[in-house]
């Protein structure tokens, strides 16, 4: 076949694929996306689940960051969670060097940016990988490009880390790892082969891990097929391990706050893995499939067709076509069984999607197909067994509920496109079809036959996959006016740190605080702390994710405990279908509250320093025991069903009385009886309830409490007032469950608000009297002869150390989940400075690894340069002939 020849040598065909790969992911995922009507170029959101709930807001936080608007830093963020370290979130979702572009777009146009961004990074691991297939063996320039968009475009990516964007780092990681390893099998370019790992493991270490076992495992295969004698074989291994290890040493600042935050954070809620049945396996392989718990391996008919080809292509030498389909055999195996599933996943069960590792056998797959085409397009009997086994593959496939009637004309084209192109190739570069012009018009027809069936087959699954992820998730608008509105109000009434603004229970997404401003509870992460979920737990506060995403609680007591002055009140959120709207509109409320340092009296039962172990089963006790003082009446409840009759009692496991949602056309509804002190604020605990709770009598106008838990316990509702015990002091809560739920005992908490106000006018008279709070540092003055304890509204994560004047900074106690500090009545003064868990020990490491790497170069040039200026040995003249000697006769 004749070929288009690029002047400038390896290193233009290299250029030209990679721009070639790039620029037909980047047009595919656009096109895609117009035909999906998916923003930015339709109305449908893109925001699905964890994209809307954290990736967006924690860019939105980066922004702010970038432009010093933002409560708190590196160290702590001042805004989620009522102050949480920062650098492990960081480092799982912005380390990348992508990541700050975000700053050069407007702050209402995070969504844009952060698309922007996706795009980016999956066309640049186009041409990484499209880079790398012409670096492992020479080949068509067009080809490799081809098969560099298969990659970037494979279904993991466009299933899974489309919304995941940080993942998409360990996408471009892994070809570039192997770069590294062919560097070190070469012995070339050993600090850039280091800085390559070690930008891999900053932008994101957990998909880098993934990525550095893929690089690994090709590196062996590679080493096994050169054929190196056991010492130099065993020498490119040490580079190898040298080259790694140096490479994360100089991560490990960033790794090791990771791993340590990862370490205290709350359990979340994790899945037994289930393996994939061979038939969605199968169907995964096929082009518009989505399922969130099955392997997303698709990458493309073509692709898929010449690794399929590989084991009976006879110009392939058999040790690269048995190595290479074992690999990508036992890849495949060690996804489905639960052991080496582990190890794929840092030995860590995934939280949600539990084919996490789907792109290393996407890559393999891929330069599998390069290698099938490299040595030359497969002959007819290889395109015959290729095809065979893709029938099988569909075969097996179409018992799967995850093909779709859609999936099969779109397949049929992309085969047909494959086969005709592979077919005029393998004919041009045999010679058995006609030479000269021709043969370059075949040539040009075969290339656009490729690439318009990728082309088509990637756009077609990529739109279809956006549109069933959308339809299978929870999803997010982006920003738009009610954001805006919310904003504005926050901004408005923000006093921080003289006290906490919180956006409000009525949340848009679960990192209000993060995309909107203020300073409140919630705050979703996979770095939630243990400390705060248990805390918030104790509180009343609702959650969902199994724990990691804590909830706003809407509570005169906790807003007091956590210093929360101004509360944002938000109607339903009108992108989502329930709550329905209920006509309230944006108020924000205000409340006296004392500083964020105040002090608890010597000499009483508080004043013993306890963790969060020390709360007892009612929310509205453990309240108490944070402010200090009795507030609340908590009454004997009287429970009855529609019926009117008791509801069945709970059980160990599942405590609380059992109401179900009531018969339809049943007008009577599920009822809680209860006497309380007139006038006094009424609140409703009840977390495995899901429904709607309102107070009868004379406030039956007020807009119904709404509680939402699930049945799996990923979710429980929160605490809700409900309005006020009447003059008769005998107050009826109608419920309206939605399904059957459960009512706990001492539901009901009646607040004191008169008492409630005395024990603000105390805590404000004792506490700080000024606090300032910078990035991971909380200083306060107090008063003159101040004895107790000093409590700080923060809660005591790990890390945080305290100091009383001059003297030397200790670990700072918990009080009952937060900081807490024992005061000696002479000191003025508190500081307290939050040092991240995991950080000297990751700078130890990180200044030995990069002190090892400068003498390893200075070395390097040493050497150099003796070999430069060492004189050449002579080369010895070779003795002239001599002449014959003259006859002696």
């Amino acid at each position: 076949m004749r070929r288009i020849i690029l002047p400038g040598g390896a290193g233009s065909v290299r250029k030209a694929a990679s721009l070639l790969a790039a620029a037909l992911t980047v047009t595919a995922i656009c096109a895609g996306d117009i035909i999906a009507r998916s923003y930015p170029f339709g109305p449908r959101t893109r925001s699905v689940n964890d994209l809307g709930n954290q990736y967006v807001p924690f860019h939105a936080h980066l922004w702010d960051l970038l432009h010093g608007r933002a409560d708190g830093g590196l160290l702590v963020n001042w805004q989620s969670g009522f102050g949480s370290g920062f650098l492990p979130d960081f480092g799982t979702y912005l380390s990348s060097p992508f990541a700050p572009l975000v700053a050069v777009f407007p702050r209402d146009r995070i969504d844009l940016a952060v698309y922007v961004i996706t795009v980016l990074k999956t066309g640049c691991a186009a041409a990484a990988m499209a880079f790398l297939l012409l670096t492992l063996r020479p080949g068509r320039w067009w080809a490799a490009g081809l098969l560099g968009a298969s990659y970037a475009l494979c279904g993991w990516s466009v299933a899974a880390a489309s919304y995941n964007p940080m993942w998409l780092d360990g996408l471009i990681a892994l070809p570039l790892l192997c770069l590294a390893g062919e560097w070190t099998l070469t012995g070339r370019r050993p600090l850039l082969g280091v800085l390559v790992v070690a930008a891999a493991w900053i932008a994101n270490f957990y998909t880098a891990y993934m990525a550095t076992v893929g690089a690994v495992l090709v590196l062996l295969l590679r080493l096994l097929l050169a054929g190196l004698p056991r010492r130099r074989a065993l020498a490119v291994a040490g580079r190898a391990g040298l080259t790694f290890a140096l490479g994360v040493g100089l991560a490990a600042p960033l790794v090791t706050v990771v791993y340590f935050g990862s370490k205290h954070a709350s359990p979340g809620r994790f899945q037994e893995f289930v393996p994939a049945t061979g038939e969605d396996l199968a169907a995964r392989l096929l082009p518009t499939t989505y399922s969130f718990g099955t392997p997303a391996v698709y990458v493309g008919t073509t692709a898929l067709l010449l690794a399929l080809a590989l084991p009976f292509h006879r110009a392939v030498p058999p040790a690269v076509r048995t190595g290479w389909t074992v690999l990508v055999v036992a890849v495949t195996l060690s996804m489905q069984w639960n052991p080496t599933h582990l190890a794929w996943h840092a030995f860590t069960a995934p939280q949600g999607s539990p084919y996490r590792q789907a792109f290393v056998l996407c890559a393999l797959l891929v330069i599998a197909a390069w290698h099938s085409l490299s040595y030359g397009p497969p002959d007819r009997r290889a395109l015959l067994t290729a095809s065979a086994l893709l029938l099988l593959v569909v075969a097996v496939a179409s018992r799967s509920h995850l093909v779709r009637p859609y999936a099969w004309p779109v397949l049929l084209l992309a085969a047909v496109g494959a086969l005709g192109g592979l077919a005029l190739l393998a004919g041009t570069h045999g010679g058995w079809l006609a030479g000269g012009t021709r043969r370059t018009v075949l040539t040009g027809l075969t290339v656009a036959l490729l690439v318009g069936a990728q082309f088509g087959e990637a756009t077609a699954n990529s739109a279809a996959t956006t549109r069933q992820r959308y339809a299978s998730m929870d999803h997010y608008a982006p920003w738009g006016k009610r954001q805006r509105q919310q904003s504005e109000a926050v901004t408005r009434a923000d006093g921080w740190p003289r006290y906490r603004t919180d956006p409000g229970r009525e949340q848009t997404v679960g990192n209000d605080p993060l995309l909107l401003g203020g300073q409140g509870a919630q705050y979703y992460s996979s770095h939630t702390s243990d400390v705060l979920f248990r805390t918030l737990t104790a509180l009343g506060a609702g959650w969902t994710s199994g724990g990691r995403s804590p909830q706003s609680l809407d509570n005169a007591v906790t807003d007091v405990i956590f210093s929360i002055g101004a509360r944002v009140h938000s109607p339903p959120d009108p992108h989502h279908k329930w709550p329905p709207q209920d006509g309230s509109r944006l108020t924000v409320s205000r409340r006296d509250v004392p500083p964020l340092v105040t002090v608890r009296p010597s000499g009483t039962a508080a004043h013993r320093h306890t963790g969060v172990s020390a709360f007892g089963p009612s929310p509205y006790r453990n309240q108490e025991l944070l402010l200090g003082t009795r507030v609340y009446t908590v009454p004997r409840l009287t429970v009855r069903t529609a019926a009117g009759e008791p509801p069945h009692g709970g059980d160990a496991g599942h405590p609380g009385l059992l109401v179900g949602a009531p018969a339809p056309g049943t007008a009577r509804k599920p009822t809680i009886t209860a006497r309380c002190p007139a006038g006094s604020e009424v609140y409703l605990w009840a977390p495995r309830y899901s429904g709607t709770a309102r107070l009868a009598g004379d406030f039956a106008g007020r807009p119904a409490a709404r509680f939402r838990s699930e049945p799996s316990g990923a979710r429980i509702a929160a605490m809700q007032p409900l309005g006020r015990v009447p003059s008769s002091g005998r107050l009826r809560v109608d419920l309206a469950p939605e399904r059957a739920g459960r009512i706990p005992d001492g539901a009901v908490g009646c607040l004191d608000t008169a008492r409630l106000h005395d024990a603000v006018a105390r805590l404000s008279t004792t506490g700080a009297t000024r606090v300032r709070v910078s990035d991971g540092t909380v200083r306060a003055e107090l008063p003159a002869g101040s004895t107790g304890t000093a409590v700080v509204a923060v809660p005591r994560t790990a890390g945080w150390r305290c100091a009383l004047g001059d003297a030397a900074a200790v670990p700072a106690r918990n009080y009952y989940g937060l900081i807490g500090v024992p005061l000696d009545g002479s000191s003025t003064s508190l500081t307290c400075t939050f040092h991240p868990p995991g950080l000297r020990l990751g700078t130890a490491v990180g200044a030995a690894s990069l002190l090892t790497l400068v003498l390893l170069a200075v070395l390097s040039a040493i050497r150099g340069r003796r070999r430069a200026t060492k004189p050449p040995l002579p080369t010895p003249t070779p003795a002239r002939p001599r002449a014959p000697m003259a006859d002696a006769r």
